[in-house]
């Protein structure tokens, strides 16, 4: 059993949901063809399809869309709510009253929104919606009614979280984080005892690291000379190597000053390695070193998804309506993040993804540790059991940095 393991976006096995046996079959057991960078137009439809039916599932069997199999008390069933489907709607020609519908909202005419799923689109009538969450074209459930074609919406929400206990009680041990392990790290004793045991461990992240400003390699330094460097597991830079841009003939400006930044960093972290050599020094999802802008660590038995991206920022920017109370800006962007079940629950001219490797950034099950490598200010939330970091920028937010502790799952800045 392996201890620690990085995982790239490349690397992650794909799981498909079959609605009639109702489980996750592996990509061997299915028709789909195995993925590919230059993806077909039935992975983008599939990209779709797929995330859709992960959010189905999960509200099917979430307590307020379950029925009770006897009910107990006459009260009971009027709590209770069943999911629709835009076919239901469109084969009724008198009013549908009180209805809850999931679906994505789409613009397929300018001015004019629809909801869609895989059975069909209505028009959505948004003018007397209240709204609990982001709205941006991502699948939510509706509750409204209907009449003359029209979906006319009264309110809509978030898709309901479940943890990843939960999702691993109905699907088993299935490795869906990847790795070498062919059943899920969580049913081994011997590496939670272990996580338990070793209560010195401990992950430093640091996001945004400028290695072409002398200032930020000053304070890295000093981050180093505090002790930091003595005890970690890993150290992970989420880092972008130079602030220069590129040239349109040329590429990178300076290719040799980049170099000589890394050269930098390399002479700083030898200057305060320690004789035992149990540190690792890890870079860097989003920069130029190699990794995957999206890549997952599983320390022991926890699961950590790392993912440098500014979302925060663009999911304000591409909201199409803003929540009617005032929010929180970070606990709202993780709920959304972990309701939606995926990284980057934005339109794909927002946010463009690989379509035949969307399964990729998927958050489902729900990991123990979540870092959103964003420009956004620091924060840590906790959300359906997920501990969710972001460092913020490393020279913006006055050279912060977040230190995680996994024995007992809790982090310091």
């Amino acid at each position: 059993e392996n201890v620690f393991n990085i995982i790239g976006a490349f690397d992650i096995p794909r799981y498909i949901y079959n609605s009639e046996r109702k489980k996750f079959l592996p990509l061997s057991m299915t028709d789909l063809p195995g993925p590919s960078l230059f993806g077909t137009a039935r992975d983008k439809a599939e990209l779709f399809r797929e995330r859709y039916s992960i959010l189905q599932q999960r509200t099917h069997r979430h307590e307020l869309f379950t029925p009770s199999p006897v009910v107990a008390h006459p009260d009971d069933s009027k709590s209770k709510f069943q999911l629709k489907t835009v076919e239901t709607l469109l084969g009724n020609t008198a009013k549908v009253g009180e209805v809850i519908v999931l679906g994505m909202i789409t613009q397929l005419k300018e001015g004019k929104y629809f909801l869609e799923d895989p059975t069909g689109v209505v028009q959505l009538d948004l003018s007397k919606a209240i709204s609990f969450c982001w709205l941006f074209c991502c699948s939510k459930p509706f509750l409204g009614w209907y009449e003359d074609e029209v979906f006319h919406v009264n309110a809509f929400g978030f898709p309901p979280t479940e943890p990843a206990a939960t999702t691993r009680a109905f699907y088993g041990n299935i490795n869906f984080f990847g790795g070498p392990s062919s059943s899920s790290v969580k049913a081994s004793a011997k590496l939670k005892q272990l996580e338990e045991e070793n209560e010195d461990a401990m992950f430093v992240f640091v996001s945004d690291v400028w290695l072409d400003q002398a200032e930020v390699l000053e304070k890295l330094r000093i981050m180093f000379s505090g002790g930091l460097c003595l005890l970690p597991r890993a150290e992970w830079k989420c880092e972008r190597v130079t602030g220069l841009k590129t040239t349109q003939n040329s590429g990178w400006e300076t290719a040799p000053h980049q170099k000589g930044t890394g050269h930098k960093l390399a002479e700083s972290c030898r200057s305060y390695k320690t004789s035992s050599g149990s540190g690792s020094e890890l870079a860097d999802p989003g920069g130029k070193l190699g990794l995957s802008q999206e890549c997952r660590i599983q320390y022991c038995t926890q699961e950590i998804i790392i993912f440098r991206e500014d979302l925060v920022n663009k999911m304000c920017r591409n909201c199409v309506r803003f929540p009617s109370s005032n929010m929180d800006i970070p606990n709202h962007f993780v709920k959304t993040i972990l309701s939606q079940g995926h990284l980057t629950p934005l339109p794909l001219y927002v946010s463009p993804v690989f379509w035949a490797y969307d399964y990729s950034l998927r958050v489902y099950p729900v990991p123990d540790v979540l870092v959103t490598a964003d420009k956004h200010d620091p924060f840590t939330v906790t959300n359906t059991e997920c501990l969710c970091i972001n460092p913020g920028s490393f020279p913006r937010s006055g050279f912060s940095f977040k230190v995680f502790y996994p024995s007992n799952k809790t982090v310091e800045d």
